[in-house]
């Protein structure tokens, strides 16, 4: 109670009717150990009875009625029911993690690189990508409405060559494996990385989850991805890995879907915030007593990326209040914008401790140890490629209109500098 009063809200009504379900549930438990005690006992009498040739019709009858009993008790749902209950409660954040209600309570960590100064006004991404003719908000909203975006000619070689440089950086240089996952999940892995049952509005359902029933995880029903955090860390959904195998680290490159529900009105313009985008994910899965320092590698991993494009970033951590339902403790890198003046998420770096892996039935064998044990699973973006595009254009925009490309993209981009998109500027 006193962890979930840190993250805000009210913990008594987080919990609700907790206490009372686990009291119920253990003393239930308790009688129904004792009923089958007592049946066995009855079990072993009727055979010997029948053995000596005697009536053993009242035992019998008793242990129907014992049988009956224990059904009853073992079907009474407390069990379901605290199970939705628990399924509520977000993680409880480390203790190093500062107390805190909002964004205005994260503790800045370290800060990288100067913000240019311009000798001009410098414009935000929306002016400076229409007027380049390589973003176009207008027909994408006529194709697919609001949030979305149809980017041209260096536009899109530029998203691409942003994916291409973010995972040769993380597979060459920083040991993580490649994996190409689904871009469709069923309901049970989303609950198994916690966007369900809390965030279902957040997400965009097909038609074979509906109608969407909170305490059925199911198996055949499909929604899109909001990160590839979900399909990769369910990868290993109810299975027990080797210590060997950890640390496992693995990235991903994929489309993300997200309704942005609740977001009505914040960043209407450009591409801050889109139904779809594209994001280079990272993932690992670490032992307990590792998790902490990996935590930190994950977030480094990051922050070279943008290093590299020498974008000015800042790592904050997030206090209680700020952080994810799942997470223990949260780094998030926040890019500088000179066309908006201010610094912006462009990735977020989550300890979940054993948080997903208990939903998600994910576990390893220590060594020299009969049980098995939780992993803990940490995730982070490395990077969102939209924010990282429209950061490059803020930054890197020239007072004659055209984009500058970061020498580590040149080889990528295979030009060192984005001019106006003629195809797309001749369309009317």
């Amino acid at each position: 109670e006193a962890k979930l009063r840190t993250r805000g809200g009210n913990a008594a009504n987080v919990l609700a009717d907790f206490r009372s379900l686990d009291q119920e549930r253990r003393e239930r438990i308790t009688e129904v150990e004792g009923l089958k005690a007592a049946r066995k006992k009855l079990s072993d009498e009727i055979a010997r009875l029948k053995r000596e040739k005697q009536d053993a019709s009242v035992q019998m009858e008793e242990t129907k009625r014992l049988k009956a009993r224990i059904e009853e008790l073992e079907s009474s749902g407390a069990e379901d029911l605290l199970r939705e209950r628990m399924a509520r409660v977000p993680n409880l954040p480390y203790d190093d993690v500062p107390v805190g209600a909002s964004a205005d309570d994260n503790a800045e960590v370290k800060r990288w690189g100067e913000p240019k100064e311009f000798g001009f006004a410098p414009k935000p991404h929306w002016e400076i990508g229409e007027q380049l003719g390589i973003l176009d908000l207008e027909r994408a909203a006529k194709i697919s409405g609001a949030r979305f975006a149809v980017y041209w000619g260096a536009g899109a070689r530029l998203e691409r060559a942003l994916a291409q440089f973010m995972l040769d950086t993380h597979t060459r240089e920083h040991g993580y494996t490649e994996v190409l996952p689904p871009y469709m999940v069923n309901s049970r892995s989303l609950f198994g990385t916690a966007q369900l049952p809390k965030f279902a509005e957040d997400l965009f359902r097909c038609e074979d989850a509906e109608p969407y029933q909170e305490d059925k995880y199911r198996e055949n029903d499909h929604w899109l991805i909001p990160t590839a955090e979900v399909p990769v860390t369910n990868l290993f959904a109810g299975e027990t890995l080797d210590e060997n195998q950890l640390t496992t680290s693995l990235v991903a490159f994929t489309p993300c879907f997200r309704s942005e529900a609740g977001s009505y009105g914040k960043d209407v313009r450009g591409i801050i915030r889109q139904h779809q985008f594209q994001k280079v994910e990272l993932v690992k899965f670490a032992r307990p007593e590792d998790s902490a320092a990996e935590h930190e590698a994950l977030t480094r991993n990051a922050e070279t990326v943008l290093e590299r494009l020498e974008l000015p970033y800042r790592r904050m951590l997030l206090c209680t209040g700020d952080m994810g339902f799942g997470a223990a403790k949260t780094y998030d890198l926040e890019v500088w914008l000179p066309g908006q003046q201010l610094y912006r998420e462009i990735s977020s770096c989550s300890n979940y401790d054993a948080f997903q892996a208990r939903r998600a039935g994910i576990r390893y064998r220590p060594k020299g140890q009969s049980k098995s044990a939780y992993v803990h699973t940490l995730n982070g973006s490395g990077l969102a490629i939209g924010r990282t595009w429209l950061a490059i254009l803020e930054n890197y925009q020239q007072a004659d209109g055209s984009v500058r490309v970061p020498d580590a993209l040149i080889p990528y981009m295979g030009t060192d500098v984005i001019k106006p998109h003629a195809a797309k500027q001749g369309v009317k």
